[in-house]
């Protein structure tokens, strides 16, 4: 008689071969990605450290303190205008970013994506390393830390479009809202790992807070290297169908309209299932084509505005809370860290909701809407004691983040893989980056205008917040009213049953 499998086996062999490779690619570009994010955040940790309340740190033995209101400030942010400075800095990394994305999504067509992907955390891992030798090299040079910011950006381009088509080639669209609303969670998971590994040395050795997340992700770039699978035409497996039978006959609300103005199917309904057909292009889609597709631009400039409120908080709330709350630098960077909690929690709703419902533009703009408010009353009481902190800080980064992963991934691979392409796969990375690259607009805007406005106080950078989570939620009013006309014009099939 057979003995029994074991239970860890029995779960092992009940997941198919397609499974696994499935489940493996999707860890492993979660993981770069996570990577790319943890390099990203050590700045904003060390801020409050290149420039401190000098009155409050007991000064070594053989420094001359007398009339040095700035002896323990780092040279060149020890002076009057180091918000400013900071600013510079964030907006060399950020317009880079911006500049670099739009053209990083078509090397990433035309090129291999593991190549791609290996070389820019490399090269990442080396610039970010060489901001941190900063400090052991002693210098004080605003143009070197500028150089190296300009750099980084440009790097880190190479990794958004590049993990997006590769996770577009192995998933179809049937859960994509919840699975991609899940592997989003590398961005704020990348953002706590970032502020808590900076947190450690920021005190001590600030230059470490930058030299360990490098060396991170160059060794993600060389696990990359030896284990990306880019298609699962590459291995043998089964690729997903990315529209449904339904979406053959019947397209989506946001996206009906086809690029070359497809023709809709009348007459009888047949009883044979049709057959998907995807035609191979070996061509790359060009910028003005992928333009074209429907809701392209208004998610885009959607993302625009919403990256700006989250890029703000990624690289100015750890100062906030040290200057309002008197945090020190690590206790701020701790507590920075809910906020990236709260968009982990968002990011799966905005997901599980908009995949119940089919409204992708719908779900983004309540979530938006709700953020305003939240946003005025973390301002005014979220201060006034841990509690309401803490409460106050998961609330504002779901709201804040789940619309901008929400569009970053799900919908930016719903419109790479839109219908009206025919298949044509390769579209996908340069979908992504027009739609990131835009974003980016927005997240090079938001440090700077709160480098400019916080001088006039806090007050003025929370306004500014409000007004461009409005303006996201209102460059989505057609996409929403398209998609609300078509669930008052046909049963809106929610998960599990359905309303006629």
């Amino acid at each position: 008689m057979k003995s029994p499998l074991a239970p860890g086996i029995r779960v092992i062999t009940s997941f198919s071969r397609d499974s696994w490779y499935r489940g493996f690619i999707l860890f492993l570009t979660f993981l770069f990605y996570t990577a790319y994010h943890l390099s990203r955040k050590p700045i904003s940790i060390v801020k409050s450290e290149l420039h401190r309340n000098c009155s409050t740190v007991p000064p070594p033995s053989d420094v001359n303190v007398t009339n040095n209101e700035t002896w323990c400030d780092w040279a060149p942010f020890d002076q009057d205008n180091y918000q400013t400075l900071f600013g510079v800095l964030d907006n060399c990394f950020l317009v880079a970013y911006a500049i670099g994305m739009f053209f990083s999504g078509i090397f990433g067509e035309r090129l291999s994506l593991r190549y791609y992907l290996s070389f820019g955390m490399l090269m990442s891992g080396l610039f970010t390393s060489l901001f941190g030798l900063g400090f052991y090299w002693n210098i004080h040079s605003l143009g070197y830390y500028a150089f190296v910011q300009v750099m980084n950006g440009l790097m880190q381009t190479t990794g958004w479009p590049a993990v997006v088509a590769c996770v577009g080639n192995w998933f179809g669209k049937g859960k994509r809202g919840f699975i991609m609303g899940v592997w989003n969670s590398h961005t704020s998971v990348g953002n706590i790992l970032g502020s808590l590994i900076a947190g450690v040395f920021v005190s001590s050795e600030w230059g470490m807070s930058f030299i360990v997340p490098g060396i991170i992700i160059a060794f993600t770039g060389i696990l990359c290297f030896f284990f990306l699978v880019e298609k699962p035409e590459d291995v043998n497996c089964a690729a997903p169908q990315h529209h449904s039978v339904q979406e053959n006959n019947e397209t989506e609300p946001l996206l009906r309209n086809s690029v070359n103005g497809g023709t809709v199917a009348n007459g009888a309904v047949s009883t044979e299932t049709p057959e998907v057909v995807e035609e191979e292009h070996p061509e790359a889609i060009s910028f003005c084509g992928a333009l074209r597709i429907p809701g392209v631009v208004e998610f885009s400039l959607c993302l625009m505005f919403a990256k700006l409120v989250s890029y703000t908080f990624l690289y100015w709330l750890p100062l906030y809370i040290s200057n309002v709350a008197h945090f020190r630098a690590k206790e701020a960077g701790d507590m920075s860290t809910l906020f990236d909690v709260g968009g982990i929690l968002g990011g799966i709703m905005a997901g599980l909701v908009s995949d119940a419902t089919g409204g992708r533009a719908t779900t983004c703009c309540v979530m938006l809407i709700a953020a305003a408010p939240m946003l005025f009353l973390y301002n005014y009481i979220g201060q006034k004691s841990l509690g309401i902190t803490i409460g106050m800080l998961l609330l504002c980064g779901g709201l804040v983040n789940g619309p901008y992963a929400l569009i970053t991934t799900a919908v930016s691979a719903d419109l790479g893989t839109h219908e009206s392409l025919r298949g044509n796969s390769r579209a996908l990375s340069t979908v992504t980056a027009i739609i990131d690259g835009t974003g980016s607009i927005g997240a090079a805007l938001g440090p700077l205008l709160a480098g400019l406005i916080s001088p006039s106080g806090w007050n003025n950078v929370f306004y500014m917040l409000i007004s461009a989570d409005v303006l996201a939620c209102l460059l989505l009013s057609r996409l929403v009213y398209k998609e609300i006309k078509d669930w008052l014009r046909r049963p809106l099939r929610f998960r599990g049953f359905e309303r006629i």
